[in-house]
Formats: C-alpha cells, sequence, structure tokens
C-alpha cells in the first residue's frame, strides 16, 4: 500500500471525475475501507450533502469506481495481449493483470465487488466486464479452447494471477525467492496445461 503524505483537504470545483478521482486516491492511499462519504467529503474540503449532486450516495460511487476498474484492467489487458498468441499472449496477459492489482489494489478491489448479481442490471458495467471475459477467451483460443472449455481456462488463469497478485500486496510470500521468477513458473505450469488440453 502507498504511504499517504499529509496534506491539507483541498478545495475543488466539483463533478462526477473530480468526486471519483479522490476516491480513487484516497482508496490506492489507504485501502477500500477508508473510502466513505464524510471522509471523501473532508478531503474535497466541501460538505457531504454537496457530493449527492454529483454521485448516487455510496453506492453510486462504488459503482463509479467499479466501472474505471473493469475499464481499466480491461485495457492494460487489451493493451498487452494485442498482437500476440500461444505462449507469449498468455504470458503478457497474465503479467499485465498481475501489474494492475499489485499497482491499483484498492481501485481493483472495487471492480471485484462488483462482479456478483446486479440488480437491475447495470449495462455499462457488464459491457465492461465482458470485455475483459472476451479479451482472454481470444488469449486461450490461441490454444484452440472454445465453448465451455474456454471459459474454465479463463476461470484458472484469472484465479491464478488474482491469488498470486494478492498474496503479493498482502505481503504473503516470505521466503527469500524471486516471486517473479514464482509467477513466470506458475504461469508456464499453466500453459503446458493448456497444450494438453487442446
Amino acid at each position: 500500500m502507498k504511504t499517504r503524505t499529509k496534506t491539507q483537504p483541498r478545495k475543488a470545483r466539483l463533478d462526477t471525475a473530480t468526486v471519483v478521482q479522490a476516491a480513487v486516491e484516497l482508496i490506492e492511499a489507504e485501502g477500500l475501507e477508508a473510502l466513505s462519504l464524510g471522509r471523501l467529503a473532508r478531503e474535497l474540503a466541501v460538505q457531504t450533502p454537496s457530493l449527492y449532486n454529483h454521485i448516487d450516495g455510496l453506492p453510486g460511487l462504488q459503482r463509479e469506481l467499479a466501472l474505471m476498474s473493469t475499464r481499466d484492467l480491461g485495457a492494460a489487458m487489451g493493451n498487452a495481449a494485442i498482437g500476440k498468441s500461444g505462449v507469449e499472449a498468455v504470458l503478457a496477459l497474465a503479467e499485465a493483470y498481475r501489474a494492475y492489482v499489485k499497482d491499483h489494489y484498492g481501485l481493483y478491489m472495487t471492480g471485484l465487488r462488483s462482479s456478483g448479481l446486479q440488480t437491475p442490471i447495470d449495462v455499462e458495467l457488464q459491457t465492461a466486464q465482458e470485455r475483459v471475459v472476451q479479451i482472454a477467451l481470444a488469449v486461450v483460443g490461441s490454444f484452440d479452447l472454445h465453448g465451455e472449455a474456454a471459459l474454465h481456462a479463463v476461470r484458472g488463469l484469472r484465479s491464478i494471477v488474482h491469488g498470486f497478485a494478492t498474496l503479493e500486496v498482502a505481503d504473503g510470500f516470505g521466503l527469500p525467492l524471486d516471486c517473479d521468477e514464482s509467477f513466470q513458473q506458475l504461469i508456464k505450469m499453466f500453459i503446458t496445461g493448456l497444450q494438453q488440453t487442446s
């Protein structure tokens, strides 16, 4: 987690983008648990009710953060995998996913928490989530995996990268062993499994 330097609350001309960006800075500095409308209002040097002119309460803010996170993750994955296929594509996508989790953990978690059932369906957020899945499906598709087999592979890859990266964020690897090398070996084992399945 990044160290947050103490600054005076800022008086900003509020709009939705300003409120969301302030929330991003707060959670990336102090963690998702630090986010509340009261705390955010203090950061922006406004009264809490002023935030409601720009977001639909805390659920609305969480939705905006989830949308940003999902779009950013999709962009990172897409940029990493573009023009690649097979082993190279899986390695690139996995490294991009891992880097995003480590660099933007608080924001990443807002996207993760939004992945459950949305009532009513949030079409914009669902579209962003589907793009992430489609990028991963295209990557495993280069191993001639399709349909349910491809979806199982995507779930497996997501679980591996999420688990490894979140353990890194939590300083969960205590041994003096290179985490980059461990991650590379883990992904290569996964790729071997894809090759044997296809």
